[in-house]
């Protein structure tokens, strides 16, 4: 199974009596499916200076014991965190917050900085001294580092593109200032929008549906923009110039709610049209077709629309379970299969059914549910995947798997369909997920797919296939 990545959120108001906390608040809330594992909130006011708060656990836990009130401040960012490269634990939790002369910095980045080994390491020599281990404490020292050389924040956050290599969308507040930057790739998404006098930054545009702002634009890969007194800075790095754009193709794929639009792309669009691709490519006689809850839910009703055969839930999501983490017996892991997903027997006894799925990386959790649908009585499974065979691991924030970990790696499609039982499988072709998503392979990451990767990868984490 895959691990969403993090969501962030930063909010700047022109009236320094507003209070954003509570938005940022609401902005993280839509942005959780991005990340579990933790939240926290930054903010800023003229009169108290920076205040924030982070926990363990989904933004209401986090927040359980903690009156959101006291973050009260017209400028401030958030962040929602699932663990892609440090641990899982509280001194990894973000916004991360550090103090130099008179200023401070917080940050909140989604992404993986892939030569955040050396940088660590050259900032430590130069006396700097780390609580985390996550790679996104590294870029509060740097643009700590690049400020003491240029006395220009602006100008130490482009000299830091030049210096971090991989992917990033950040939100940074220093001092009462709102930063805002994406990767000059494009890897991670990043958007803007406006409301009443407040400028939001978030990495899916459903964060401003639910707020009710008006979505402005993507952010440009390789931009920074500086969000101050209600007006929308914007500088291009020489690194957007230089590098072609590499979208991450699991964000349509898998990661993003489908209610969002991505790099002027609507989700839900994509994942129909993988669907219809789906049938084009393998058109089967079944009774029923029926998603993997629930990403693979709009791949599903795409083939049934162009296929004629009835769409229907054969599995039945428990959605107040959170994440389940290594059980240590196979009792225990089937039993969490069952808890979190239940076959709906009188929908799936003697039917033929295709079933679609968004992904298969390990393929353990996709065996688990063929079981479950098994002992239904359904009288043929064909499984069809909408994305092609992951080969590759992924050095950019999905953590996914080492590559000696990775079905596809080591087994032909028959030989899966057949560790997997299922009567038919087929994997959606590359050029047609392309197609689907509607963006020229050309600027699209599809290192995993294919391992041609979009940066040069350093060779202490290829050689070791590690993933961040």
């Amino acid at each position: 199974m895959l691990k969403d990545k993090c969501g962030i959120v930063g909010i700047h108001s022109k009236d320094s009596s507003n209070d954003v906390s509570s938005l940022i608040y609401y902005g993280l809330y839509a942005l959780q499916h991005r990340g579990q594992e933790s939240a926290g909130i930054a903010i800023h006011n003229n009169k108290e200076g920076l205040k924030h708060y982070s926990g363990m656990g989904l933004l209401t836990d986090a927040f359980k014991n903690f009156d959101i009130k006291e973050l009260n401040g017209d400028v401030g960012i958030g962040h929602v965190r699932y663990s892609t490269n440090g641990q899982p634990r509280f001194e990894n939790c973000q916004p991360f917050v550090t103090e130099f002369d008179d200023d401070f910095i917080a940050i909140a980045h989604n992404g993986s900085i892939i030569n955040s080994i050396s940088l660590r390491n050259q900032l430590i020599k130069e006396g700097f001294k780390f609580k985390s281990d996550s790679d996104s404490e590294i870029l509060c020292y740097l643009i700590e580092r690049e400020n003491n050389k240029t006395k220009n924040f602006v100008k130490a956050i482009e000299n830091i593109s030049k210096i971090i290599i991989g992917s990033y969308s950040l939100v940074i507040l220093i001092n009462d200032d709102l930063f805002v930057m994406r990767d000059p790739a494009g890897m991670k998404p990043l958007a803007i929008a406006r409301k009443d006098g407040l400028l939001i930054a978030a990495s899916e545009t459903v964060a401003f549906d639910v707020l009710g702002a008006k979505f402005i634009r993507d952010v440009v890969p390789g931009e920074i923009i500086h969000f101050k007194d209600n007006k929308i800075k914007s500088y291009l790095t020489e690194s957007a110039y230089l590098t072609k754009n590499a979208h991450c193709m699991f964000e349509y794929v898998y990661f993003a709610r489908p209610d969002s639009t991505i790099d002027e792309k609507n989700v839900y669009q994509v994942r129909l049209n993988i669907g219809k691709a789906l049938f084009r490519e393998f058109p089967i006689d079944a009774d029923i077709i029926m998603p993997i809850p629930d990403s693979s839910i709009p791949a599903a009703i795409g083939y049934s629309r162009v296929s004629g055969i009835p769409y229907g839930e054969g599995l039945i999501k428990n959605r107040y379970v959170g994440r389940t983490f290594i059980m240590p017996t196979q009792e225990e892991r089937e039993l969490a299969v069952k808890l979190k997903i239940n076959p709906l027997v009188s929908e799936l006894k003697d039917k033929k059914i295709v079933i679609i799925d968004d992904s298969i990386v390990r393929g353990t959790t996709s065996k688990n549910l063929i079981n479950l649908i098994r002992d239904a009585g359904v009288k043929e499974i064909h499984l069809l995947i909408g994305c092609p065979p992951v080969i590759a691991p992924c050095f950019y924030g999905v953590a996914m798997a080492n590559k000696n970990e990775l079905v596809a790696v080591n087994n032909s499609v028959e030989e899966i369909r057949e560790r997997l039982d299922v009567d038919s499988m087929g994997y959606i072709s590359l050029d047609s997920l392309v197609e689907a998503i509607d963006i020229s392979a050309n600027e699209l990451c599809l290192g995993c797919l294919t391992e041609n990767y979009p940066t040069e990868i350093p060779s202490d984490l290829k050689s070791n296939n590690y993933h961040l």
